[in-house]
């Protein structure tokens, strides 16, 4: 049996991450995170809570690990990443500079650095391949700055010292799990226009920013824990990266309309209210997902629309 480290695995995707894994005889879990885990995570997996940017404690939640899958990070959406930049990139580069010597010091078998689709804000080939880093821009964004230069730091260290690594990265993450914030903007697209949508006044439009042209592709927690899980485990993703994704480019204006319904809300009134975008919004983002399905054997299962009926469903109970 092999041990698994999870670090940031009380938090959304590390959270489905985890109820994945515990369900494999295959992993005995270790979860790290300063937030409180639920019950069900206490009772099945070990639990650190101290800060991984100390390398002791990352230590201490590393030792007798052969494997980590590191998630731990300041996320959120795209009005974090315009008012938290500094923080982003200060707390994100403490964690790999804590979690990677950590692994190295423990001798870790294999380092799942799980990184984001904002590496490639700025791609110019459409469905984006996992080659096209060579060749993408460096991100404006301090959170997609941040998070290729944890592949740096993953790389480097395969490159010195031969850590094995597997970088995964999610598209457009939603599901059960993640709460809207009190401002819109500071939680994902999905719980943000499921809270909009829930308490909008009859015949009010639906406030989205931009002018809904703009695409993504969303991708269920349940798919991206599968895809994550999948290639932390398989010999094929030694010292790769993989889009973990869905594969369907769609409009925000789409997935709008698509949560509009979702949310009981009659089709024949949707409308949409155009609200000033920030400077750093992404205007495309699809991934070519051939790689994860060709070396893994992996892809995405759950459609919008049922992932989106099952979040706002989620998000109605806990919105009253």
């Amino acid at each position: 049996m092999n041990r698994v480290l999870v670090t940031g695995g009380a938090g959304t995707i590390g959270a489905a991450v985890v109820r994945r894994l515990v369900g494999d005889p295959a992993w005995e879990v270790r979860v790290s995170d300063q937030r409180e885990a639920p019950r069900w995570m206490r009772e099945g997996c070990a639990v650190h809570t101290g800060d991984l940017r100390d390398v002791e404690e990352a230590r201490k939640a590393t030792r007798g690990c052969s494997h980590v899958i590191h998630l731990a990070a300041i996320v959120g959406g795209i009005a974090n990443f315009h008012k938290l930049p500094h923080t982003l990139t200060e707390v994100n580069n403490g964690l790999y500079n804590g979690v990677l010597r950590a692994a190295l010091d423990c001798g870790v078998e294999r380092f799942t650095y799980v990184s984001s689709s904002m590496v490639f804000e700025r791609a110019t080939v459409y469905p984006t391949p996992e080659s096209h880093i060579d060749d993408t821009p460096i991100p404006r964004s301090a959170y997609g700055f941040s998070k290729l230069t944890g592949e740096v730091y993953v790389r480097a260290a395969h490159d010195e010292h031969g850590l094995e690594y597997t970088i995964c990265r999610p598209f457009n993450a939603y599901g059960p799990g993640e709460m809207p914030g009190d401002e819109p903007g500071i939680a994902h697209m999905v719980p943000d226009v499921i809270k909009k949508c829930l308490a909008l006044p009859g015949g009010a439009p639906l406030p989205i920013f931009g002018d809904g042209t703009q695409t993504r592709t969303l991708t269920h927690i349940d798919d991206i824990a599968d895809g994550i899980a999948t290639a932390t485990r398989s010999p094929a993703a030694r010292n790769e990266d993989f889009n973990i994704s869905a594969a369907h480019e769609r409009t925000v204006a789409e997935l709008a309309r698509i949560i509009w319904e979702a949310c009981g809300r009659d089709p024949a009134d949707f409308a949409l209210e155009h609200l000033p975008s920030y400077e750093v919004d992404v205007v495309r983002r699809w991934p070519d997902v051939s790689k994860a399905k060709e070396l893994l054997g992996w892809e995405a299962q759950i459609s919008d629309r049922d992932g989106i009926e099952q979040t706002a469903d989620w998000l109605r109970e806990r919105l009253r």
